[in-house]
């Protein structure tokens, strides 16, 4: 039997204490927004509330609701940050369904017409063109703000 007891040492929660760094774009009250530091495109961002949910099924239904409510704000400057064609949006629960960190989380990842998404390769991205990528996200929710 799979633990599904939530890990207050995962990274996500570490990333939220500031114990490990990212490259934050976006932060309210209820959640928080950051690179992707194994992209699988440019842009690629998450969203992770700030309560302790391992997944979609044990989170707070108003946990929830404000995930989605930061989901969309980020995924609207993500798009026009990177000028993307479309949006992919997804979320996975427990290993089977392909999680591997155990906080709630949603990636948003710009697409453009023709263009693959690359494949989940493990590979850190170099910090400095997350930052780059961070600061336009940033400068695209400080003009709607």
């Amino acid at each position: 039997m799979t633990d599904t007891a939530y890990d207050p040492q995962n990274v996500f929660a570490r990333i939220l204490r500031g114990e490990i760094p990212s490259h934050r774009v976006y932060e309210d009250a209820e959640t928080l927004a950051f690179m992707d530091a194994m992209p699988q495109g440019p842009g690629h961002t998450l969203v992770i509330p700030k309560a302790p949910a391992r997944g979609l099924l044990d989170a707070d239904p108003a946990s929830l609701a404000a995930l989605t409510a930061g989901v969309q704000t980020v995924a609207r400057a993500v798009k026009a940050a990177f000028a993307a064609d479309g949006l992919t949006v997804f979320q996975f629960n427990e290993a089977a369904g392909g999680q591997t960190v155990f906080h709630l989380h949603v990636h948003i990842v710009p697409r453009f017409d023709g263009v693959p998404l690359t494949p989940h390769t493990g590979r850190m991205a170099d910090p400095a063109v997350l930052a780059e990528q961070a600061e336009r996200i940033r400068a695209v929710l400080g003009a709607a703000g």
